[in-house]
């Protein structure tokens, strides 16, 4: 494998490879206005890093002269999607240049085939504004400005998993520009079929995708909304998130997050429950246990897909660390990681005397449905691993919000010590600590392809190799969770 060559010290010089590849009117430089705003428009401040220039190609054609271009000078470059990865380097670059694939964000239903081609940077909110207009959905992020691209790079998952499996599994195919800038198309059974199966979760190892091509399913209104409840649910609620997670099957429809925050600026500490039926039914019998808890206020009501997705929303212009982890359907270790995260906000009242800054510890089913649920909708496979997990699981979300650089830095161990605290306990259950790590809520420190398994990361291996073999992805492209940086 090649290694990364020095940047080139003068920031107008990888202007000057694009513009001779043809891509001059595609630049945005420090100087320009518009660059600033690009940087801006980042939701997280760490991403907000300060590239040598920025290209913006308008169709795939001109993806691919970037790529060759850059490439062929092993020049070091980052790729940007909806921009929604929050940590340093997984969409920006300092000092190289950030291909951002902000115009390739159109959703295109075709009612023949009832497919939708999504472009890579396209926001999940104007999928779904787009696709309902036909009276169709797909299988999505439940976030409102999450980008396509890097959502279904990392699996996915969605409102529809207990139904539809992953987002990933419902990508039938992807157009791909690969290292030497040649336009592919992978599906299941073509000449690039192993391509298509290792993007399904593999991150960013072996091309640029600038189209996703998915199935669509009927759309329609939903019920469902936010709780507030106060901390004396805790104990009830994580029984009832273990029992709901362990009866998904019974209502593939309903799903659930069961949110443990401290939100300093509105009180404190507080229970938060997501509760959501994608078939419209009312207060449906698998919430009946959550339903039942002490509440401050709820916002429950038959509504539509795009009202729902406001209610994971992160806040912008912060820094935000997350770790995430994955154990067995277990309330104790469900009590364990709140606990931990009510003495980590305890340090952070202290430490952050405006007290402006948000924690949680979030907690979604991950049951053995999902697993049976990808396998009938996507023959082909994946590479996510999810196998592994005999049995019902919890996956774990931890994250931190603080405003300056400073904070983050000093943060992020605290947190990385709630992440080791809880696995510490998790190893005390017999089968509590699952490996699987879901690469869209990962820190970057963590091992997010070696949790796939072997034989997934054979199949990465294999597909760098033949896609990539001078290691244009794995060594120019830092971005990303690396098949290269395993051992």
């Amino acid at each position: 494998m090649a290694s990364v060559a020095e940047p080139v010290q003068s920031p107008g010089e990888q202007a000057r490879l694009l513009i001779e590849a043809g891509l001059g009117p595609r630049i945005l430089t420090p100087n320009d206005a518009k660059y600033g705003a690009r940087i801006e428009s980042y939701g997280c401040n760490s991403a907000k890093l300060r590239p040598a220039c920025i290209v913006q190609p308008c169709s795939t054609d001109e993806v691919a002269q970037a790529v060759r271009a850059l490439a062929g000078a092993r020049q070091p470059f980052a790729i940007r999607g909806g921009g929604h990865t929050n940590w340093a380097g997984s969409n920006n670059i300092a000092g190289g240049v950030t291909i951002d694939l902000g115009c390739l964000n159109s959703t295109r239903y075709h009612a023949d085939t009832q497919l939708a081609g999504l472009g890579p940077s396209a926001k999940w909110k104007d999928v779904y504004a787009e696709l309902e207009k036909h009276g169709r959905v797909v299988a999505g992020g439940r976030e409102a400005e999450v980008g396509v691209g890097g959502f279904l790079l990392g699996g996915g998952n969605t409102f529809y998993t207990s139904s539809y499996g992953f987002g990933c599994d419902n990508v039938v195919e992807y157009e791909v520009v690969l290292a030497d800038g040649r336009i592919v198309t992978a599906d299941a059974k073509g000449d690039h079929a192993d391509l298509f199966r290792v993007l399904k979760g593999g991150s960013n190892n072996v091309g640029i995708v600038t189209r996703f091509t998915m199935r669509t399913i009927p759309s329609g209104p939903v019920w469902g909304g936010i709780a507030l409840r106060p901390m004396s649910t805790l104990a009830a609620g994580a029984d009832a998130t273990v029992s709901f997670t362990a009866n998904m099957a019974k209502d593939p429809d309903s799903n659930f997050q069961f949110v443990v925050g401290h939100q300093p600026r509105f009180g404190g500490d507080v229970v938060i429950n997501i509760c959501n039926n994608m078939a419209a039914v009312e207060s449906p019998e698998a919430f009946q246990e959550i339903l039942a808890l002490d509440e401050t206020m709820n916002n429950f009501a038959n509504t539509t897909l795009q009202q729902v997705l406001t209610y994971a929303s992160l806040p912008t212009n912060y820094y935000n660390i997350w770790y995430t982890m994955t154990f067995k359907n277990d309330a104790s270790i469900i009590m364990k990681a709140a606990e931990l995260h009510g003495q980590l906000a305890k340090e952070l009242e202290t430490k952050i005397t405006d007290h402006d800054f948000t924690s949680h510890v979030a907690f979604q089913p991950l049951p053995r449905l999902f697993v049976e649920s990808s396998h009938a909708t996507n023959e082909a496979g994946n590479v996510l691993g999810l196998e592994q997990n005999e049995g019902d699981a919890i996956l774990m979300q931890a994250g931190i919000s603080v405003r300056t650089p400073e904070l983050a830095a000093w943060a992020d161990p605290k947190l990385a010590a709630l992440l080791e605290g809880v696995k510490t306990f998790a190893k005390t259950i017999d089968g509590g600590l699952l490996p699987w790590v879901y690469l869209n809520y990962a820190h970057p420190s963590q091992e997010v392809l070696q949790s796939y398994g072997p034989e997934n990361v054979q199949r990465m291996r294999e597909a760098a190799a033949r896609h990539d073999p001078g290691g244009v992805f794995q060594h120019l492209c830092p971005g990303g969770f690396k098949i290269s940086a395993i051992s």
